[in-house]
């Protein structure tokens, strides 16, 4: 069987910032024992909404590049907490529905 944590396996090696490797372990627990969904859009439906859940915003709607999430302000540095909005759109949201395109279609 084949769940959606298994898609956040093995981590990104680069984040856009310092909030969004703790948005990507949040997202994982959020949907820890969720069976993947039989197809890619309901993946991805499935992921945004887990996106906006977790983290408060919209993709879709939102302007900001960036936002500042208290619960994901883990240690010290200028970008603690901020999740980059930019990077889930183009890279880290588009890499799980790859994940879920090779584990759908293998």
């Amino acid at each position: 069987m084949r769940l959606v944590s298994d898609l956040f396996d093995p981590e990104p090696v680069r984040w856009g910032l310092r909030g969004d490797p703790w948005v990507w372990r949040a997202m994982s627990e959020y949907v820890n024992g969720l069976v993947l969904p039989p197809s890619v859009g309901e993946v991805e439906r499935l992921l945004k909404a887990t996106f906006d859940r977790v983290v408060a915003v919209d993709l879709a709607t939102e302007t900001a590049p960036w936002v500042y999430r208290e619960e994901f302000a883990h240690g010290s540095g200028m970008s603690s907490g901020n999740v980059h909005l930019e990077t889930w759109r183009a890279e880290l949201l588009p890499t799980l529905v790859d994940r879920a395109r090779s584990q759908l279609s293998g």
